[in-house]
């Protein structure tokens, strides 16, 4: 039988959204900002995102990542508990963040964690790198061997807590890439995140308790994290992220005049993706999203599958505009073993091209008997119906 191709459009279905404003004029009263829907990876706005700067508290989120993955491999527990030194301990006082930790005292990882997270305590993260790794310098040197892993390319930490230090520098789109990372492998984790409000219960003194740092988890319920950030010559500083239904962004931004334009400014950074854009589901990783049919197979058609999540971010009112298509040589002759590769999944937008992916055979389909081979074989010469 002669082969040839044959296309399948997959319908999506599209409603049609009002534009809210014009994309293109929006603005954020912040030196650096960037902006990315977290499913798709679109970056959605920047404004100098590769500009140097201090990431101060921000930083904590590498020493929680590290943590985090310790944790995972088994090499950490929440329960374990670490001694405060002198050091981690002079951090402790009014007017430094902190979580008031006590010399001498032994302090459990998931207090440390949640003390460096919610109240951004620079004690915790001292004490925390000090039990890990013996010292803050060598902690440092695994946040950063940690970043250049993950592709933050324009980043040197130098201490856990982002204290002043020239060394201690990234960007916004290196803090994104961490954001991202600590939110993709890190879910359960990361609800610390969103907790509003840090109850300390000190050994030998009275409860402490203390605000989350991240006074937008108040102004706006669908944000969840992540953290704030203060240095004097780098101003207020703020990574965020919210999620609604199954969207999520992700917002960085640095250089704000003051923390009340911290939180304001991320939120409008935060709803302007939100309200401009919209995030598609193509395709799950692993699911079957197209029947194709086979030739001289015990079954009629296959499912197909792709290997990995596909979602397409794009303004709102213009989803229309995108279409995708399953392209294979087909019907497809027997035997098919599973996971063969079968055909091309190709996703278009406005006619062109915005990607292509291996679709996979779900399942082994074997060839029928001779006879019933010439039965389908002579029908098809016949009636040309295969």
């Amino acid at each position: 039988m002669n082969k040839f191709i044959k296309k399948k459009i997959i319908a999506l279905l599209f409603f049609i959204f009002l534009i809210h404003g014009n994309a293109n004029s929006f603005e954020i009263k912040a030196t650096t900002a960037i902006l990315q829907d977290f499913l798709s990876g679109k970056i959605l706005f920047e404004k100098d995102p590769d500009r140097s700067i201090y990431p101060a508290s921000m930083t904590k989120i590498m020493t929680s990542i590290v943590a985090f993955e310790l944790i995972k491999n088994g090499e950490l527990n929440l329960d374990d508990k670490f001694l405060i030194s002198e050091k981690a301990w002079r951090l402790s006082k009014p007017g430094n963040s902190s979580m008031f930790i006590m010399l001498n005292d032994e302090v459990s990882v998931e207090m440390l964690l949640k003390g460096i997270i919610i109240v951004s305590g620079n004690d915790a993260c001292v004490a925390l790198a000090e039990g890990i790794a013996g010292s803050e310098e060598a902690f440092a040197e695994i946040m950063t061997a940690k970043a250049i892993e993950i592709g933050m390319m324009n980043t040197n930490f130098t201490n856990s807590s982002g204290l002043n230090d020239p060394d201690n520098y990234s960007t916004v789109r290196d803090v994104l890439i961490m954001s991202n990372y600590l939110i993709k492998n890190y879910p359960g984790y990361y609800e610390y995140f969103k907790e509003l409000e840090f109850t300390w219960h000190r050994t030998g003194g009275d409860p402490i308790t203390q605000p989350n740092t991240n006074t937008l988890l108040n102004k706006n319920r669908l944000v969840d994290g992540i953290k704030t950030g203060y240095l004097a010559v780098e101003r207020y500083s703020l990574a965020s992220s919210l999620a609604k239904n199954e969207r999520r962004l992700i917002a960085v931004a640095s250089g704000f005049k003051t923390k009340a334009s911290r939180s304001r400014e991320s939120n409008r950074l935060l709803n302007f993706g939100l309200t401009q854009f919209d995030t598609v589901k193509i395709a799950k990783k692993n699911e079957v999203i197209v029947q194709i049919d086979t030739w001289l197979g015990k079954q009629k058609t296959i499912g197909g599958y792709v290997d990995t999540d596909i979602y397409k971010t794009i303004k709102k009112a213009k989803k229309k505009n995108l279409k995708v298509i399953a392209e294979y040589n087909g019907p497809i002759e027997a035997p098919i073993k599973k996971d063969e590769k079968i055909g091309i999944l190709k996703v278009y937008y406005n006619k062109n091209l915005l990607s292509e992916h291996t679709i996979f055979a779900s399942s082994e389909i074997k060839k029928i008997n001779l006879l019933s081979r010439l039965l389908k074989s002579i029908n098809y010469l016949v009636w040309g119906d295969v």
